[in-house]
């Protein structure tokens, strides 16, 4: 039995083995026998067994939609040999696709030569048609390559500044190139620089760019290059640049005042769902009949013993957000008195609204500051004598918040606001706060490189010798917005009298910008009680930059500038801090069409 086991691992082990070497035999006896020529293709046709299956994948990809493929990206060489070298034999091609075509045909070719190296005769590589249609093929990489691969692409925007200099330098040709000078020349650049133009569009970023547009770059090149053997006048070239250089600095400019004027513009219009709300409110207030007209509270109008605010506004929704967010915010909203004074053509708007959304936890009083008695008969030619623009800096309520302590006789202490605030934390801190006896408390704005920073020499005129006799340039500044007043101290150092005597002075000679900030600088110089900066934060109206951090822990936020909240111009970024204080699921501003 262990003879028959032995026999039979004996005759396996033969057939094994010419299994193995037969077959090395019978191809060594034939490359014996054949030609160095059918040496070659034989071993060409074993090299074909090898990628038989990529070719015959590829083939069914190929009779789809032939155009459009690209060959892999065949990185061997990280200097700028290689790339001369293609770039060289490539600059008389027009056409971009034939370029990259032949590139990619030489670069192969090269790294052929350098894998085979002195054994080329005697080896063979697949060819370069079987390379270029191999789209698994992944060449090696060096080290800096791969480190160069990982990291991603970052958007960067040099190509698309070279196409618009070469569009820019087309130009400069054209316009130099005197009339009926080599026509056929000028119609090329004219239609390269239109190509390019197209393709390129708006776009400011490398990877916006079309593959159009990188097409195009080549021809555009070319005409460039036959402008510049035609067109050698060099100093007149320049010359020519400077005066395009030039214009193009005035048309910057004037574009840059025309926005400004449109911004300005659209500052001071009322926006047309605004309107609209006016006229929906003030007919609905004129049918109410007279008794229903009324506010209720109005018990507690001149009690010393409740917070007052007042707000100046002939802006219904600004008013609303102001006393909203004033109420909201407040830990104790039934000790708040509002007083909102207004014009006698936004009252029966202002009235209404708030007849319609009684805050039944505050008291609101609505006043008309033409039916009171408190202002000069000959105010408002007083006012128009500022010489001013813009009606919102010689408005009648911008000033009459000089006349405070006349308009409420009764009361000793308020909070002043601007009608463009929102207030996001409890003020009720703010009436213990010892006034040291100065008249109005601010946040000041005298800190060089912050966003609030204004200084008095901006605002008022010290080139005149009353002014600088009388006040300082270094004195340091503050705000209108959110303001602390001490209405007794005010009437007890008679500070309307003043703003009058400088009001008048002020129409005589120009001392100060109109507006009511310079003019009360002057009038509560060395009574103001800095504030700490965290009550009150500007620069939401304007381009200021102020930081998300204060704006987050301020008391209360003021959009001052033309950027107003409720305009369209108003800064997105900052417009959630107000539109969360507007019903715009109210009625009448959905049939405005005010939204958010």
């Amino acid at each position: 039995m262990k003879q028959i086991r032995r026999w039979q691992r004996i005759l396996f082990l033969s057939l094994l083995s010419i299994s193995v070497f037969a077959p090395l035999i019978l191809v060594s006896n034939r490359l014996k026998s054949i030609t160095p020529v059918g040496r070659r293709e034989f071993i060409e046709d074993l090299s074909r067994i090898r990628f038989r299956t990529d070719d015959l994948r590829l083939s069914a990809v190929g009779q789809e939609d032939g155009e459009g493929l690209k060959g892999p990206r065949l990185i061997l060489f990280k200097d700028g040999e290689l790339n001369s070298l293609v770039k060289d034999n490539s600059s008389n091609e027009s056409d971009a696709g034939n370029n990259n075509h032949k590139n990619r045909e030489e670069q192969v070719i090269v790294a052929q030569k350098v894998t085979v190296g002195s054994d080329e005769k005697d080896q063979h590589l697949p060819t370069v048609n079987q390379l270029a249609n191999k789209t698994d093929f992944n060449p090696p990489f060096s080290k800096d390559e791969k480190n160069t691969r990982v990291q991603p692409d970052r958007a960067t925007d040099v190509k698309t500044k070279e196409i618009r200099d070469k569009i820019i330098q087309a130009r400069a040709y054209l316009n130099f190139a005197p009339p009926g000078s080599n026509a056929q020349l000028v119609k090329e650049l004219r239609a390269r620089m239109k190509e390019l133009e197209r393709s390129v569009g708006d776009a400011t970023k490398d990877k916006d760019l079309s593959k159009g547009a990188l097409r195009r770059v080549k021809p555009m090149e070319n005409a460039l290059y036959k402008a510049s053997r035609v067109f050698n006048n060099c100093p007149a070239i320049a010359t020519k640049l400077r005066a395009m250089n030039y214009n193009s600095e005035e048309q910057v400019q004037a574009q840059k005042k025309q926005a400004a004027y449109l911004m300005q513009l659209a500052a001071r219009t009322t926006p047309k769902g605004l309107h609209c709300l006016s006229m929906r409110l003030t007919s609905e207030y004129f049918s109410l009949e007279p008794e229903k007209r009324q506010m209720p509270n109005q018990q507690n109008y001149y009690d010393r013993s409740f917070n007052h605010y007042v707000v100046f506004s002939d802006n219904v929704l600004a008013s609303s957000v102001v006393v909203n967010s004033t109420i909201s915010s407040s830990k104790e909203p039934e000790r708040i008195v509002f007083h909102v004074v207004t014009d006698s053509l936004n009252y029966p708007s202002i009235s209404m609204w708030f007849l319609l959304n009684i805050q039944s936890r505050a008291t609101i009083q609505i006043l008309n500051i033409d039916d009171m008695d408190v202002l000069p008969s000959d105010y408002d030619q007083l006012l128009m004598k500022q010489n001013s623009n813009d009606p919102r800096f010689i408005s009648t309520l911008n000033h009459a918040r000089f006349y405070l302590p006349d308009i409420f006789p009764g009361l000793n202490k308020m909070v002043l606001f601007d009608h463009d605030v929102v207030v996001q934390r409890d003020l009720s801190r703010l009436w213990s706060i010892d006034m040291k006896g100065k008249v109005i408390g601010a946040v000041e704005t005298c800190l060089p490189g912050e966003s609030s920073y204004r200084s008095m020499s901006t605002f008022i005129n010290f080139s005149d010798t009353w002014v600088a006799g009388k006040f300082s340039a270094r004195a340091c500044t503050w705000a209108f917005g959110m303001n602390l007043v001490d209405l007794e101290e005010w009437r007890r150092r008679k500070l309307t009298s003043t703003y009058i005597r400088y009001l008048n002075l002020g129409t005589k000679r120009p001392l100060w910008k109109a507006g009511s900030l310079p003019i009360g600088w002057l009038t509560f110089y060395r009574q103001t009680l800095a504030l700490d900066k965290g009550w009150h934060v500007m620069g939401l109206g304007r381009e200021s930059g102020v930081r998300e951090v204060d704006i987050e822990q301020a008391a209360v936020l003021h959009y001052d500038g033309i950027m107003k909240p409720w305009l369209d111009i108003g800064k997105e970024k900052y417009k959630h801090y107000w539109n969360i204080h507007v019903p715009y699921h109210h009625t009448y501003l959905q049939q405005c069409n005010l939204h958010a």
